[in-house]
């Protein structure tokens, strides 16, 4: 190595003596061993200085740009690391069918200092950081984890004309339909240069440049555009019945051939979670064990932005997904839907409370459930869904479940489950399963009668679906 960065190079581009400057010489160090010359390796760290969050992944500086972040941190504001002796009051919907743990990991994230009001759903179970199921308003900031690790999971229902009996009588080009236009799991994709390959304008929002991790994603989403994810992520045909006429809606009663999905942003959002939350944690290194998971991100600051507007991107991207998705199955089933409706879970919102403060909602495996708002709580692969409007119930944060919520984790459902046994299940109720793990197995979740009879004060029903054809991971 000829070229070497000495001190005095560094506290020209910004940097100011002291152990920081140290790090920084080591870090240029190893940058030039690494083979950067001395140029490339002063822009690299000028950068670091000034936004050392679009470097938080880099294996090398990883450990001086948490230093950095750390530093810049302003000293004036009261810790935010000490947690309420006590948690925040919280209402708890379905108390019978939520485990102490799930409970307790809900009590713990209401002893965060910026926790404003909180909410546990009837599908509640352990989560990462935040409970699935969990409600959590904060106080101008936002939790990358508190949102997930699947940004924007979402749900969408298509609904056709058509009679549901076509399961039946052209039940062979509707399980082909599934089957080509539709991949599943970790690292699938469409094959480059398939001239089927889906696009969407999506691909074209601003947003992709707007931070290096952005553009770095770019070709992540259009390698997966149009594919769902993996465990409990599925596209299903079956029979939507409508009970009594809907003004708002439209729908007239009888029974129609539908169309649901459930998937999130891929790769995409997993990245963008992965990201900020390291920057979170980096802002807030002596959190307590309990809620390191919950660490936060000032949206005032640079780094509370730059995820705001990551997650709306991929929620933007995730919508695109289902989007392609019921178009493309539709159009191999000769199908066009007359009713479609869709809905974020996994995402943070700007609302209000109902004493008028503004906060930031997240909800964690919850579908929004304000007045009017119209929302899809599927069951499982052998359970009904249904199509559900919102009631507005303050105590909730305007939410209800996103689903029937795990009874078994997966690792015991599939030591604890047999195929006998959910095949069985699947056959009594007239259910064709295209692919699917046994820890998705009907008998693996909380029954979907109990979860909605738990929250009657939060969703009225307006119609009920019954998968019939289902494709998973």
């Amino acid at each position: 190595m000829s070229e070497t960065i000495t001190g005095k190079d560094l506290q020209r581009i910004g940097w100011k003596p002291g152990k920081l400057l140290g790090m920084a010489k080591t870090a240029a160090t190893s940058l030039l061993l690494d083979g950067s010359d001395k140029q490339t390796v002063l822009n690299i760290l000028k950068d670091v200085w000034a936004t050392p969050t679009n470097f938080i992944d880099h294996l090398i500086l990883r450990g001086l740009v948490e230093a950095v972040i750390q530093a810049q941190t302003p000293t004036s504001t009261p810790s935010p690391m000490a947690l309420r002796p006590e948690p925040l009051p919280f209402k708890v919907w379905g108390t019978h069918m939520i485990d102490e743990g799930t409970q307790q990991q809900m009590r713990s994230a209401m002893r965060l200092p910026i926790a404003v009001a909180g909410a546990l759903m009837p599908d509640a179970h352990v989560g990462y950081g935040l409970p699935i199921g969990g409600v959590l308003a904060t106080q101008n900031t936002v939790i990358p984890y508190a949102v997930g690790v699947d940004i924007a999971c979402r749900m969408m229902l298509s609904v056709f004309p058509e009679s549901p009996s076509l399961l039946q009588s052209q039940h062979e080009r509707l399980r082909k339909a599934l089957l080509n236009e539709t991949h599943f799991g970790t690292g699938d994709r469409w094959r480059p240069h398939d001239p089927n390959t889906p696009d969407h304008d999506v691909l074209e929002e601003p947003l992709w440049q707007a931070t290096p991790l952005l553009r770095s994603l770019r070709d992540k989403a259009q390698a997966q555009l149009g594919t769902s994810g993996t465990g409990n992520h599925f596209v299903e045909w079956g029979s939507i019945t409508v009970s009594a006429f809907d003004a708002e809606t439209g729908l007239q009663p009888g029974q129609y051939l539908a169309l649901l999905s459930h998937s999130g942003s891929r790769g995409v959002g997993a990245r963008i979670a992965e990201h900020f939350t390291r920057v979170a944690a980096a802002l807030h290194p002596t959190l307590a064990q309990e809620v390191r998971h919950l660490a936060w991100l000032d949206l005032d600051s640079d780094a509370g932005e730059d995820y705001w507007q990551s997650m709306h991107l991929a929620g933007a991207f995730a919508q695109a997904n289902h989007h392609l998705i019921h178009q493309r199955v539709a159009r191999a089933g000769g199908l066009e839907a007359f009713f479609m409706v869709e809905n974020h879970h996994n995402f943070a919102w700007k609302e209000h409370l109902a004493d008028g403060q503004e906060v930031v909602v997240h909800r964690k495996g919850a579908t929004p459930a304000s007045p009017g708002v119209l929302g899809i709580i599927p069951g499982s692969m052998g359970d009904n869904g249904f199509l559900v409007r919102g009631l507005g119930h303050a105590p909730s944060l305007n939410s209800a479940s996103h689903g029937a919520g795990r009874l078994l984790s997966r690792k015991m459902a599939n030591n604890s489950i047999t195929k006998h046994e959910r095949d069985a299940y699947l056959k009594e109720h007239g259910i064709t399963l295209l692919s699917g793990g046994i820890d998705e197995a009907p008998q693996a979740y909380k029954p979907i009668g109990e979860v909605m009879a738990a929250q009657s004060d939060l969703v009225e029903t307006i119609a009920r679906f019954k998968p019939v054809i289902v494709r998973m991971a």
